[in-house]
């Protein structure tokens, strides 16, 4: 089954972007580099956000990054997940940074395989704010295998 059809049956869907302010995703060689993509779900973990919607909100910016790499690839097939940046809006006290971006890498690990093409370099690190007051923000790199 291809990626595009692993994505469908997940229920994920996506629309053309209008072109913003920044690039969100570009080519350079055989290399889709993202900006950062943010969560929806705004806060602080450790404070007013639970390591269960830390999950939930690296997998909707993981579903952001696909929407973009889609858009500038036009297709999820023939890539493979080489590294994700993951930030964290978390508490000094707070260290399960790791956890959180989770939800992302389990995304990529269910579309692309986690010992294939989903198996990826990460850092997942803690910030004291993020823009806008989001939970998480997270880019990502992938290699373009298959033309």
């Amino acid at each position: 089954m291809s990626v595009e059809q692993k994505a469908a049956e997940l229920g994920l869907t996506f629309e053309p972007i209008e072109p913003g302010y920044l690039n969100l995703c570009i080519k350079t060689g055989n290399l889709l580099m993202t900006s950062g993509h943010v969560s929806d779900q705004k806060g602080k973990l450790g404070e007013n956000v639970s390591l269960e919607e830390g999950i939930a909100a690296a997998r909707d910016c993981a579903i952001k990054i696909l929407q973009s790499v889609r858009d500038e690839h036009g297709t999820l097939n023939g890539l493979k997940v080489i590294k994700l940046l993951g930030c964290v809006n978390s508490t000094p006290d707070f260290t399960d940074q790791h956890l959180v971006i989770n939800g992302a890498s389990d995304l990529f690990h269910e579309l692309y395989g986690k010992t294939g093409d989903g198996f990826h370099a990460r850092s997942a690190l803690g910030f004291a704010a993020l823009p806008t007051g989001v939970a998480v923000e997270i880019e990502a790199i992938f290699e373009i295998v298959d033309e």
